[in-house]
C-alpha cells in the first residue's frame, strides 16, 4: 500500500479520537485506504464470498450483475440483465426467499445504501466494475450493524483504492449487434490523500427479447445506451482519520422490445464519511440520492402485428437522505464492540397518463408517500483461544406517512380516485448471533441464527403497474417483512490455496410480499380498471420457508485458479385466506439448483478464464403454471499483452447461444436474455 506523509503541523490539530493513535515524529507514515472500518472476528461465524478485483474486472459481460452470478444464491427477480431487462425488475434476493423485483438483500456502497428509494430495485449501469475494488457477500439476514433491510443478505460494494489503482487506465471495446463498452480513470495520489475520477459508456443495438417462434411484425431488436462517472476524493486528517467524499451519477435508456416500451433511468448520489481508525474507533456518514425513472408500457395484439401504448410512466422522482454514526470503544484483546445509530428517509411518486383512446391518454394518476426509519445497534464479539463468539442486535423505528393516489381525468372533471392513506408506525428489533471454532489451522466450523427485517417499497405500497394484458394491483395495507433462519457450516483448507465450504441453512420469510392471482380477465377490477389478462394484488402472505445447501470452493496453484458455487434450495408458500391456491407451491422466479464455476489462469497481465453457469428450471408466476426451461451457459475472457501498457481483450458471453428464458406473458409468449454476444477490444494501464 502507498504510505502518505502528513507533516507535524497537520497532526497538532488532529481530533481527539486521533490522539490515541501512536505518537509521531516530525513526519508521520500515515496508510490511507479510502476504506471503512476492519473486518469483525466476528465475521467469521457467517457465511462469507468474497469477489476480488482481478474477477471484477475480467468478466465476459463487464457487467456487475454477471459477476453477482459467481455466488450461487445470490439472483435478480428475472435471469436477463440490465441491457434488456425493465430496470424495476431487478432486485437481488438469496437463498431462494422469493421475490417480487423488489431487493430482499441490503446494498451497499462504501456503506451507502444503494436500492432505488421508490423501488427497491438495482440501479446496476451506475456500477462500472473497474472503479470496484471488492465485493463482500454475506449470505444470512439481520446484518446488525451494516443496516436494516438486510432480510437474505448484505452486498457490499467497495470502491477501489490507489492499490488497485494505476494512474491512467482506459479500455473501449466493440461487439455484437453494433454494441461499444468503453471504461476510463484517473488517479491522483499526494501527500495527504488521493483522488480519483472515472467515466464509463456503453450503448449497443440489442437483440430482440421474444423468441423467433413467437415473433410478430411488431416485435423489434432492444436497444441501449447507458452512461455512468464518479467523483472520489480521500484525504488524511490525521494518522488514524481520514474524510471520504463520494460524488457519483449516471443515466440509463432502455427499450423492451416493441414500440412504446422504452425507459430511462437517471440518477446521482453525494456521500461524505469520516473514519477513524485510532484505539477509539469511529465512523461518520452522511449521503444525499435523486434518482427519476421514466417508462412506457404497450399491449401487443395476439397476432404481434401491432404494438399499443397503455401506461406513460413520465417521471418517477424519488430522494434518499440519511446519516449514519459508529463507534468502536476499546474493550480488551480479542473483544470488539460497535455501537451506533443510523436515520434514513426516502419519499418519491409516480406520474402517470394512462387509459389511452385513439392512441392518446385520457387519464393521469398519481402515486407516492414517504418513509422515515431510524435505527440503533450494538455488535460484539470475542476471541477465546480457538473460538470466536459474536452476537449483535438492533431495534428499528419506522414511520410511512403522506401515502395517496390520484387519478383525474385530462379532461375536466372531478377525480376518479382520491385515497389518502392513514399514515403508519412501528418498531423492529432484529439481530444476529453466531459462533466459528477452529480446533486444527486447517477446519473451522460455523454456526449462526439471525432474524431481519424489510419495509414494503413506495411502489408496493401505492403504485398499481402493467405488464403486457397483465394488471397488479398496489395495496397501502401492507406489512413488513420478517426473517428468522440459521445456518451451519464448515470450512476446510487442507492445502496451501485450497479452501472448501459447505453451509446448510433454514429460512422463514412472514409476511412475504407477493403479487397474488386474484383473477383473470376480461373484465374491471378494484384499482387497475379492465384488464384483458390476469389480475394480481399485492398482499402479504402468511411466510416461505427456504431450506438448502450451499457450497462453494476455491483451487490456486501457480498462475491457475479454479473457483465454483453450488446451491441447492427447496423454498415453499405457505398461504391462506385470498391465497390459500399458492399453499405449498414454490415462489415465482426461484430456481432449485444455480451453479457458477470459474476456471482461470494468470501470469502478469496475460490471462484466460472460462465462466460455466447453470440455472435449473423456475415458475415464472405464483401459481406455478408456466416454466421457464433450465438453461447452461459458457461464457469466455482472455487478454494478451501488446506493450507494457496495452492489452487486447476478446470476451464471449454466452459462447454457444443458449436460450435463456427470462419471462413469459399471459399470453404464452417467451422471452429470453442476452444471446451470444463476441468483444473485442484494446485496454491501456498507465503510470
Amino acid at each position: 500500500m502507498r504510505k502518505l506523509l502528513i507533516p507535524a503541523a497537520i497532526l497538532a490539530s488532529a481530533p481527539a479520537a486521533a490522539q490515541d493513535a501512536p505518537a509521531a515524529g516530525p513526519e508521520a507514515d500515515v496508510v490511507v485506504t479510502g476504506r471503512g472500518l476492519d473486518e469483525r472476528a466476528g465475521d467469521r461465524a457467517f457465511s462469507i464470498v468474497t469477489i476480488d478485483q482481478d474477477r471484477l474486472r475480467a468478466n465476459a459481460s463487464d457487467r456487475l450483475e454477471s459477476v453477482l452470478a459467481d455466488v450461487a444464491g445470490l439472483q435478480q427477480f428475472r435471469r436477463s440483465d440490465s441491457r434488456s431487462a425493465n430496470p424495476t425488475s431487478q432486485g437481488i434476493s438469496l437463498r431462494g426467499i422469493g421475490g417480487n423485483a423488489s431487493s430482499r438483500a441490503l446494498l451497499l456502497l462504501d456503506g451507502v445504501p444503494q436500492t432505488d428509494p421508490f423501488g427497491g430495485w438495482v440501479p446496476f449501469p451506475a456500477y462500472a466494475t473497474d472503479r470496484l475494488g471488492r465485493v463482500r457477500v454475506t449470505r444470512g439476514g439481520g446484518s446488525g450493524y451494516l443496516g436494516a433491510g438486510a432480510l437474505a443478505g448484505t452486498v457490499e460494494l467497495e470502491s477501489a483504492d490507489p492499490r488497485q489503482l494505476a494512474p491512467v487506465t482506459a479500455s473501449v471495446a466493440y461487439g455484437s449487434r453494433d454494441s461499444v463498452d468503453a471504461n476510463a480513470s484517473a488517479t491522483l495520489t499526494s501527500g495527504l490523500g488521493f483522488a480519483t475520477i472515472s467515466g464509463a459508456y456503453q450503448r449497443g443495438d440489442g437483440f430482440t427479447p421474444t423468441v423467433r417462434e413467437d415473433r410478430g411484425p411488431a416485435d423489434r431488436p432492444a436497444p441501449y445506451e447507458q452512461a455512468s462517472g464518479a467523483v472520489r476524493g480521500v484525504i488524511a486528517l490525521a494518522p488514524a482519520v481520514e474524510l471520504q467524499a463520494n460524488v457519483s451519477a449516471f443515466t440509463d435508456t432502455r427499450e423492451r422490445g416493441t414500440a412504446f416500451t422504452d425507459n430511462r433511468s437517471e440518477g446521482a448520489d453525494a456521500s461524505l464519511r469520516l473514519v477513524g481508525r485510532g484505539t477509539w474507533g469511529f465512523t461518520a456518514l452522511a449521503y444525499l440520492q435523486t434518482r427519476a425513472f421514466a417508462s412506457r408500457f404497450a399491449s401487443v395484439d395476439a397476432a404481434r402485428t401491432r404494438a399499443t401504448e397503455t401506461l406513460n410512466q413520465y417521471n418517477t422522482p424519488a430522494t434518499g437522505t440519511g446519516a449514519r454514526l459508529e463507534i468502536a470503544p476499546p474493550v480488551g484483546e480479542g473483544r470488539e464492540l460497535r455501537l451506533g445509530a443510523e436515520w434514513r428517509d426516502v419519499s418519491g411518486r409516480t406520474q402517470e397518463l394512462y387509459t389511452f383512446v385513439n392512441a392518446a391518454p385520457t387519464r393521469r394518476r398519481v402515486a407516492g408517500g414517504d418513509q422515515r426509519t431510524l435505527g440503533a445497534f450494538a455488535d460484539a464479539s470475542a476471541t477465546l483461544g480457538t473460538l470466536t463468539l459474536t452476537a449483535g442486535g438492533r431495534v428499528d423505528w419506522w414511520k410511512i406517512d403522506n401515502g395517496f393516489l390520484r387519478e383525474t381525468p385530462l379532461a375536466a372533471g372531478a377525480a376518479l380516485t382520491d385515497a389518502r392513506f392513514a399514515d403508519r408506525s412501528g418498531s423492529e428489533a432484529t439481530g444476529r448471533v453466531g459462533a466459528a471454532w477452529a480446533p486444527v489451522n486447517a477446519v473451522t466450523f460455523r454456526a449462526a441464527g439471525y432474524r431481519g427485517w424489510r419495509l414494503p417499497t413506495l411502489n408496493e405500497l401505492y403504485r398499481p403497474f402493467r405488464v403486457g394484458a397483465d394488471a397488479t394491483a398496489a395495496n397501502a395495507a401492507l406489512s413488513p417483512e420478517t426473517l428468522t433462519g440459521i445456518d451451519g457450516g464448515v470450512t476446510v483448507t487442507p492445502l496451501g490455496g485450497v479452501a472448501l465450504t459447505a453451509t446448510v441453512f433454514w429460512n422463514r420469510l412472514d409476511d412475504a410480499i407477493a403479487n397474488v392471482t386474484a383473477g383473470n380477465g376480461p373484465g374491471t377490477f378494484p384499482w387497475v380498471g379492465f384488464v384483458a389478462g390476469a389480475y394480481r394484488v399485492r398482499q402479504n402472505l402468511d411466510s416461505i420457508r427456504s431450506r438448502g445447501v450451499e457450497l462453494d470452493a476455491r483451487w490456486t496453484l501457480g498462475a491457475v485458479t479454479a473457483s465454483g458455487s453450488w446451491s441447492h434450495v427447496d423454498p415453499r408458500v405457505s398461504a391462506s385466506g385470498a391465497a390459500a391456491a399458492l399453499d405449498g407451491l414454490r415462489p415465482a422466479q426461484t430456481p432449485l439448483d444455480q451453479l457458477s464455476a470459474t476456471l482461470g489462469w494468470r501470469r502478469d497481465r496475460l490471462a484466460a478464464s472460462a465462466t460455466l453457469r447453470h440455472v435449473a428450471r423456475q415458475f415464472e408466476d405464483d401459481q406455478n403454471l408456466r416454466a421457464l426451461a433450465p438453461a447452461t451457459t459458457l461464457d469466455g475472457y482472455l487478454a494478451l499483452p501488446l506493450t507494457r501498457t496495452i492489452a487486447v481483450e476478446a470476451r464471449a458471453e454466452n459462447l454457444f447461444d443458449e436460450r435463456v428464458e427470462a419471462g413469459i406473458s399471459g399470453a404464452d409468449v417467451v422471452e429470453r436474455a442476452a444471446p451470444r454476444t463476441l468483444w473485442l477490444g484494446l485496454r491501456f494501464r498507465g503510470g
